[in-house]
């Protein structure tokens, strides 16, 4: 068994660019690490000019997460796997590595296993349940993180859609006055963590970690927040929650049950905060609030707006 470390998920634009980051300023400590190498695993398009010219001999596996087989040569030799592309391809990922006899595994996945309705979070126990069962059996040292909703740049795929309806509805619909409380999390607060995780084994391994935000917020304030950061005053059309529940319902049976809004409707009511206290005291995790992360977020939508119309 080598010592090389394997990495997923890194040539992104998000939490995997800023661990990229962290391993290139760090590269001395990592190498101590992992002295046979660092190998990335990266799709035919990925763009890997960053890797290659700040990771010093660092080796580019181009394949797709969804090949098993690919991932089997793609891990060969790996001691320690960090998996950040996401949890949809955790089970194909955690089979290779099982094959290969990794040694230890830190999985990305999410606090959407938490949700009590069943489509939401079903799928991810399943493949948490695969993982844990995995890993004990085949010895393998375990951490998982789970993030909450990522936001901080203009390709977040969340928080970028609530500031683009701020900026372009005079009124914001929302359900039940938008009283309930998130916990987003900033994309370079992750990639810190997960650097911090990687090279903290003692105080991570076998362990689970929430990573949320500094403090939770109201998704009201949330709205509010981003509106000052727009110019805007923020105002709020409200719909009582079994009115919307029912729209969808009615959606529902019109379409011939093919286009179901159900469940994201009863998710939109659904608080989504989670304590990080754990990762604080394992490895001094400590995330900036929503009102600091969002600063930036809004001024590159604004730099980049008249290129997205």
């Amino acid at each position: 068994m080598g010592k090389i470390l394997a990495l997923t998920g890194v040539t992104g634009k998000k939490s995997g660019g800023v661990l990229a980051e962290n391993i290139a300023k760090h590269i001395s400590d990592v190498k101590e690490l992992f002295p046979d190498g660092i190998r990335a695993i990266a799709r035919e398009t990925s763009n890997t000019s960053y890797l290659k010219k700040n990771i010093p001999g660092i080796e580019i596996c181009r394949g797709e997460l969804t090949d098993v087989s690919f991932l089997k040569d793609a891990f060969r030799n790996a001691d320690t796997v960090l998996h950040l592309a996401g949890i949809h391809w955790s089970h194909e990922v955690v089979e290779a590595a099982a094959f290969c006899k990794v040694r230890r595994l830190i999985l990305i996945h999410t606090t959407g296993i938490y949700s009590k309705y069943k489509e939401a979070g079903e799928e991810y126990r399943q493949i948490d349940a695969f993982v844990y069962d995995t890993c004990k059996k085949n010895g393998i040292v375990l951490t998982i993180c789970r993030p909450t909703m990522i936001y901080g740049n203009i390709y977040d795929n969340n928080v970028i859609q609530f500031v683009k309806m701020v900026d372009k509805f005079p009124i914001m619909p929302v359900v039940n006055g938008a009283k309930y409380e998130l916990q987003p999390v900033h994309y370079r607060d992750l990639g810190d963590a997960y650097f911090a995780v990687l090279m903290n084994e003692n105080a991570t391994a076998n362990r689970d970690f929430n990573l949320s935000g500094g403090e939770p917020i109201l998704l009201r304030d949330m709205l509010t927040e981003i509106g000052k950061n727009l110019g805007k005053k923020v105002k709020f059309i409200s719909c009582p929650f079994p009115i919307a529940y029912g729209g969808a319902w009615l959606i529902y049976l019109l379409s011939l049950k093919k286009v179901d809004y159900r469940e994201k409707v009863q998710r939109l009511c659904e608080p989504r905060v989670f304590t990080h206290e754990e990762a604080a005291e394992a490895f001094g995790y400590n995330p900036m609030t929503f009102k600091e992360g969002i600063v930036e977020e809004v001024k590159q939508y604004m730099s980049t707006k008249g290129n997205n119309k």
